[in-house]
């Protein structure tokens, strides 16, 4: 049985920022005063929700090291706000996306279902995801609609390799040997509203997981995007320039709530900013199919041509090969990725 309900978390995101901050500063102390200043760190990945959280452990505890994975993949603009805070130890994979995605495949969809995609292609006992590709299967009859991925199944005749092992490769593993080699456990950023992997993490840890064979803290697990905005807003925090500013929302915008975090939000103003909403690896694929125009890759020709350039261009040809995935996907999947 799990450490919490589903309800548990409605009503945590339900609170006021100050309440939030206040609870989050309390399960940091938790995870600081059980593992010592000198056994934990803070993922940093120059992202304004791990900013958000620096600024706050920091607060507390000055001392405490970032960790910044610099995988390549990073906004330029992000490396370089990277380098503006003290403390910070810069981690790097042993391979690059090139290798990555030669190897393993390219992150489209979402990170479970290119794992199974990868998996049932690939995989000589690859037969129980195989069976999340039949809606009639009895793993989907016995667990339900989450695991039924057949509108994906036109992937497996796909001319290139689909897989998500760049996270494990390009993240994962750089950081599992640092704490090793330092004996520190992480403080991250990750919220429960993100995907719905995280929120079924926090349902079975809560936000510290002292018991996790991994320790680890997500003590803002609770926090809503737009709290972040918020946070940031009102403690005029400095985040990467390539956010732009934060601003609120016109009264008649079309922004939709979504099902489940978010509508807690829609009692007071709608913050956004105007450059990225997001940053993480600017090459990623993940949730590229569910954007409106300007998607990322539309972006990413305006502000990052030259990154652009090397994406789009075929892999003969020295680049990564995306405007052909995005072709066939667009063709064989009904879809219309625009870029």
């Amino acid at each position: 049985m799990g450490k919490h309900v589903i309800s548990d978390l409605w009503q945590m995101q339900s609170l006021p920022l100050e309440a939030k901050i206040r609870m989050t500063k309390y399960r940091i102390r938790q995870w600081v005063e059980y593992y010592g200043e000198d056994g934990v760190y803070v993922s940093f990945s120059g992202g304004k929700d791990s900013t958000v959280l620096l600024d706050l452990v920091r607060q507390m505890y000055p001392n405490v090291p970032a960790v910044f994975i610099d995988t390549g993949l990073e906004y330029p603009e992000i490396r370089e706000f990277v380098k503006t805070f003290s403390n910070v130890t810069w981690l790097k994979p042993k391979k690059n996306f090139k290798q990555i995605i030669t190897e393993f495949g390219y992150p489209f969809i979402s990170k479970e279902v290119s794992g199974k995609i990868y998996e049932a292609r690939n995989k000589p006992d690859g037969y129980a995801a195989t069976q999340c590709f039949n809606p009639n299967s009895e793993k989907v009859q016995r667990y339900g609609r989450r695991y039924d991925y057949s509108k994906w199944k036109f992937f497996f005749e796909a001319p290139f390799k689909v897989g998500a092992n760049c996270c494990n490769v390009m993240k994962k593993n750089p950081v599992k040997k640092y704490e090793r080699d330092s004996h520190r456990v992480g403080i991250t950023a990750q919220m429960a509203s993100e995907s719905a992997v995280r929120t079924r993490q926090w349902l079975e840890n809560g936000c510290n997981g002292f018991n996790k064979k991994r320790p680890i803290s997500n003590p803002m697990s609770f926090w809503t995007e737009q709290d972040v905005l918020l946070y940031i807003k009102l403690y005029n925090l400095t985040i990467c320039s390539v956010y732009g500013d934060i601003v609120t929302e016109p009264s008649d915008s079309d922004y939709e709530f979504t099902e489940r975090s978010e509508i807690f939000d829609k009692d007071r103003p709608l913050l956004k900013t105007t450059g990225c909403s997001r940053t993480g690896c600017m090459f990623c694929g993940y949730g590229c199919h569910l954007e409106k125009s300007p998607t990322r890759f539309e972006r990413m020709k305006e502000t990052h041509p030259k990154q652009y350039a090397y994406i789009m261009k075929p892999v003969e040809e020295g680049g990564l090969g995306y405007k052909d995935v995005i072709d066939w996907i667009n063709q064989h999947g009904n879809m219309d990725i625009k870029y």
